[in-house]
């Protein structure tokens, strides 16, 4: 048996990167896929490249109505016993500023599409994985909310926020037998590091460029850093998971765990 075998999942931002390789995973490993984009011509291609087990819906994740949208049309996509029950909280947007250049307007575009639109996604999937008899919700954060860095202070505000709004959510649905998890990978998708690369380098060499604890991951696949985020996520998504809520589990070859000496 596949890993995700009967299952039907939700996945926000899964035209393109990282959710885009969660939905191809979660594919392979048995299940049935609802991919949630703004970019609808990406993810149409995604959903048709995957064949009868992924179908694509336009979703904004601010919005309370496309989530009440989504959640209906997964529901009549993929009809059977079982219903939906995995949410992959993953849309997300990266705006780099320092403080003083970032407008409350930047502010709040974060906190509604990181923040709000997890929040939304949670209580919109409640019904459906109730109904189910339980589930799993994955949201995805980032090591900026375990650590910080400069420029970042919109987007570490929402992602340490994700953390703590997965905690009180998996202490209030566990009695119905949901889990929920954060994972926070030092990677993304390429196209979100993108405009913060200087021209003339490649944006997908620069994923590893923090990997410098295990020198492996320097000679890896640049895609394959990302898969490994994919790899966390349906580990969570999967009954494998059974015994882990509430968890933050950093995906960042020990990004968070310090910095090596000159010595070591």
């Amino acid at each position: 048996m596949s890993r995700l075998d009967g299952k039907i999942a939700l996945v926000t931002g899964a035209a393109r990167g990282t959710g885009e390789q969660v939905a191809r995973l979660f594919v392979a490993e048995g299940a049935r896929v609802m991919i949630g984009d703004l970019l609808e011509a990406e993810g149409e291609a995604v959903a048709k490249d995957l064949g009868a087990a992924a179908a694509f819906v336009r979703l904004d994740v601010s919005s309370e109505a496309d989530w009440a949208h989504a959640v209906e049309r997964t529901l009549a996509q993929f009809p059977g016993p079982g219903g939906l029950s995995v949410l992959v909280n993953n849309a997300a947007i990266l705006d780099m500023k320092p403080l003083e250049e970032t407008t409350l307007a930047d502010f709040e575009r974060h906190v509604r599409v990181n923040q709000i639109g997890p929040f939304l996604g949670m209580r919109a999937v409640l019904p459906a994985l109730k109904a189910a008899g339980g589930g799993s919700i994955v949201n995805v954060s980032s090591v900026d909310g375990l650590s910080a860095k400069p420029h970042i202070i919109a987007y570490a505000a929402t992602k340490w926020a994700l953390r703590g709004m997965s905690r009180v959510a998996a202490l209030e649905l566990g009695k119905h037998g949901i889990r929920v998890n954060t994972v926070c990978p030092e990677v993304g998708g390429p196209a979100m590091r993108a405009p913060y690369v200087p021209a003339g380098i490649d944006v997908e060499k620069t994923l590893a460029f923090a990997h410098g604890i295990i020198p492996y991951q320097r000679s890896r696949e640049p895609i394959e850093l990302v898969r490994d985020v994919a790899r966390m996520i349906l580990f969570l998504a999967s009954d494998e998971s059974l015994s882990c809520t509430g968890g933050d589990y950093a995906v960042d070859a020990g990004w968070t765990a310090g910095r090596l000496s000159p010595k070591a």
